[in-house]
């Protein structure tokens, strides 16, 4: 069951007897655990039917205890665990699991590890209840998943910006909706979301950034690259060094995988590199600018960067001075 499908039944007020909520990305976790804490009981209810437990303060005889109460003067009582990763010995709840009550709610909150699926404790908790794992995402389908949380607040967004975000904000769901809910509050709703309204209210610049630098190296335009190296060099805290190599690592990896293509149609490329169709163009018109063996150069010279700015080869120069040499030889 996914992430859409348990808050779909969720609002439909089909729920089950026990949710056991597991892996990295706790954003999901937590909607769906605070969801239920929200929403199953009323205010009046809660107050004798609603319990949170600690893993680290609590263990299995409790949560069992807990879970096999009758709910007072309510349909249902929410039983939600958090930190249920602390608890040792986890698969002793089975006892529990193999009949649960129907008017428990039982959530476990399992973040950062994972049950193995293959063995019988995760087998009966998916037959009797939703076993929910959460898993990271990748870099290269946040710009999607930021489209789709505005889009269910009626906002939309071009991909320029949310590409912007994603390189900024990074993968952490939690911080990524927290900084677009911040936004859509300063916008009118059916807002069109563009690198203007971000580097207004978010604060990354949309003429200085990541993705400009990229344009400005792939069309090897000199004075563009300069200034916007420059102006990483002068904020280093919005623009940390690790980052820019890391990007532009990824960027002429990506011109360096399209060079070996067999099919270089538009659409076989956006697939193969794995980008927004918005910016396959540009791959295409910087492989232009850079063959095979520049490119090579280019992706060990930012390994040789990288190593410098962790202090490895470099005695005296600062990160300003080594970014600035790093685009040279980019360009050169």
């Amino acid at each position: 069951m996914t992430f859409d499908d348990i808050l779909v039944n969720l609002k439909k007020k089909i729920y089950h007897p026990i949710y056991f909520l597991m892996g990295e990305e706790s954003y999901f976790i937590d909607q769906i655990s605070d969801y239920i804490s929200q929403h199953v009981l009323t205010d009046a209810e809660k107050g004798f039917n609603q319990h949170i437990l600690y893993g680290k303060d609590t263990d299995i005889d409790t949560i069992i205890t807990y879970a096999r109460r009758f709910p007072m003067m309510a349909n249902h009582q929410v039983i939600i665990v958090r930190e249920a990763q602390n608890i040792k010995k986890i698969e002793e709840l089975e006892a529990y699991v193999k009949n649960p009550l129907n008017s428990t709610i039982l959530v476990l909150n399992y973040k950062y590890k994972s049950l193995d699926k293959r063995k019988t404790f995760s087998k009966l908790v998916a037959q009797k209840g939703v076993l929910f794992e959460s898993k990271k995402i990748y870099d290269n389908k946040l710009p999607d998943w930021i489209k789709s949380y505005l889009a269910t607040r009626n906002y939309s967004i071009v991909p320029q910006a949310s590409a912007l975000l994603a390189e900024y904000l990074g993968t952490d769901l939690s911080k990524v909706s927290n900084e677009l809910d911040k936004l859509i509050i300063s916008l009118p709703e059916n807002t069109k979301i563009t690198p203007d309204h971000i580097e207004q209210n978010i604060g990354i610049s949309k003429d200085y950034n990541i993705f400009e630098l990229q344009n400005a190296l792939g069309t090897r335009n000199v004075l563009k690259s300069n200034q916007i190296i420059n102006y990483f060099s002068a904020n280093p805290n919005a623009n940390p060094f690790p980052r820019t190599i890391s990007s532009l690592f990824q960027f002429f990896m990506k011109i360096l995988t399209y060079h070996f293509l067999e099919d270089k149609s538009q659409n076989a490329v956006t697939s193969a590199l794995g980008v927004h169709p918005f910016f396959t163009k540009d791959y295409i018109a910087a492989a232009k600018q850079f063959p095979i063996k520049k490119v090579v150069e280019i992706i060990s010279t930012l390994r040789e960067f990288d190593m410098k700015s962790k202090g490895l080869g470099n005695v005296s120069s600062t990160p300003g001075d080594l970014q600035k040499e790093m685009i040279y030889r980019i360009l050169h």
